[in-house]
């Protein structure tokens, strides 16, 4: 994140910043000019992690977890599967808040829920998703409570830093679990003792509850 925008944050904490000038906010902040402000605050807001509460005239820094705001679910969406890591909940990894209404995933609470954008094929055939399959581009949302998957259920999982969206399945015959891609293309398995399940180099961080569509 921006420096400005992380001054912006702190800022927040103390002061009604989107109720003040950008005049203001320019000397509080050492900046040199006010549309360098009115681009951060904007960027910020983008984002989903600056908002106004219109019933109590308030400025609010949204919360790293997932929040309710006017009866709808804010998730954070917390980076990309298959491209990178996706297993921290922190500001300075969100990419932006995934808006929906709670009936979408059938949760009176946001809690433990939060979303990660697909990138890649691994799952672009799998048929029992709801909302899917998983396409380049899409919001897959997981929910953040349940690390013991079942038996094809489909998970985020964690190998060497990156996160992965693929179908669970045990071997409790041979102790492995096979993360498995339902694609188009002809993907190999990913194949770990269940004595390695959730060390250092390898975690399941949720299961997924649903696809967004992105297109």
């Amino acid at each position: 994140m921006h420096e400005t925008q992380n001054k912006i944050l702190k800022l927040a904490q103390t002061r009604n910043v989107l109720n003040m000038s950008l005049s203001e906010l320019k000397d509080l902040l050492g900046l040199d000019h006010s549309q360098k402000v009115k681009h951060h605050l904007e960027q910020l807001r983008k984002k989903g992690l600056l908002y106004s509460d219109k019933h109590n005239h308030k400025t609010h820094i949204a919360d790293p977890k997932a929040f309710e705001i006017d009866e709808i679910f804010n998730l954070p969406i917390m980076g990309m599967a298959n491209c990178g890591s996706a297993c921290e909940l922190a500001h300075e990894n969100i990419l932006s808040y995934l808006k929906i209404s709670p009936k979408i995933v059938d949760r009176k609470s946001p809690e433990g829920l939060f979303a990660v954008k697909a990138v890649g094929k691994s799952l672009n055939q799998a048929q029992d998703i709801k909302g899917g399959p998983i396409r380049d581009g899409d919001y897959v949302i997981i929910d953040l409570n349940n690390k013991t998957p079942q038996n094809g259920d489909y998970v985020l999982s964690i190998i060497d830093d990156a996160a992965n969206l693929k179908r669970f399945y045990e071997d409790k015959e041979n102790q492995e679990i096979r993360l498995v891609s339902e694609s188009s293309q002809n993907l190999p398995p990913i194949v770990i003792h269940k004595s390695d399940l959730n060390n250092s180099s390898y975690m399941i961080n949720g299961t997924v509850l649903r696809v967004i569509r992105n297109k």
